[in-house]
């Protein structure tokens, strides 16, 4: 029996579970994602290939790390008037801007998958330029979550696109009957609290100038103390 034939029963099995889809690294129940810009599709990564591609132009900007990041303003409201303007049946969506096609893209989960919705660009400005946050999104990899409850305030989150088609998921697998039924009821509450336990609010313009109002009275109250200024800090990240 030739070496080749004995190292095939030899050979460790590979262990179980989901690995790097670039260099084949086992990868943990929970792990990042690249998006592939060219497929519109998401790739399990291993820590260091999703590190690669977190730097600009990195394989000639096929593949995006997606961020960690989740951001809410609480300043944000959306009437009944801004959700008919964007002609989503539900009161659940996502929005991203996709750079190939160079325009905004709008998603809300049905129990067929995710359902597209017509954006244009006017309506954006209208209806999502009023947050902050619109103007922290990075394309093809983060979105704006709305979500708003019957007889509650709306929310506005910016997370990673990879949560949004997790949420995706989870309404096609829990759905039934008309209304969605109470399991999907509950997984989407227990997704929802997951988020708003992640999500950082982003601090009120206000609060912000107030700290550097401060900052400056601090420095200019006390001529004799020594050592240069520090450097300001505060606003959006």
């Amino acid at each position: 029996m030739s070496a080749g034939i004995l190292a095939q029963f030899t050979r460790r099995p590979p262990p179980p579970g989901e690995r790097c889809e670039l260099c084949g690294e086992p990868l943990p129940e929970e792990h990042r994602h690249l998006v592939d810009t060219s497929r519109r599709s998401l790739k399990c990564s291993c820590p260091p290939c999703h590190l690669l591609f977190t730097r600009p132009g990195a394989g000639q900007g096929r593949f995006r790390g997606v961020p960690d990041r989740y951001l809410g303003d609480p300043g944000f409201t959306l009437d009944d008037a801004g959700w008919n303007r964007l002609q989503i049946p539900v009161g659940l969506a996502f929005f991203f801007r996709n750079s190939a096609l160079d325009r905004f893209a709008a998603f809300y989960p049905s129990p067929a998958g995710a359902t597209e919705s017509e954006l244009d660009p006017a309506t954006w400005d209208a209806v999502l330029g009023r947050t902050r946050l619109a103007a922290l999104l990075q394309d093809d990899v983060e979105a704006l979550l709305l979500h708003a409850e019957r007889g509650e305030r709306s929310t506005c989150t910016l997370v990673p696109i990879d949560v949004c088609y997790e949420l995706v998921g989870r309404m096609r697998l829990h759905w039934k009957g008309f209304d969605g039924g109470a399991e999907v009821r509950t997984a989407l509450a227990e997704f929802f609290e997951r988020v708003a336990d992640r999500t950082r609010p982003l601090p009120a313009e206000t609060d912000a100038a107030d700290a550097a109002d401060a900052a400056d009275a601090a420095d200019g109250g006390d001529s004799r103390s020594a050592g240069p200024a520090a450097p300001e800090t505060g606003g959006a990240p």
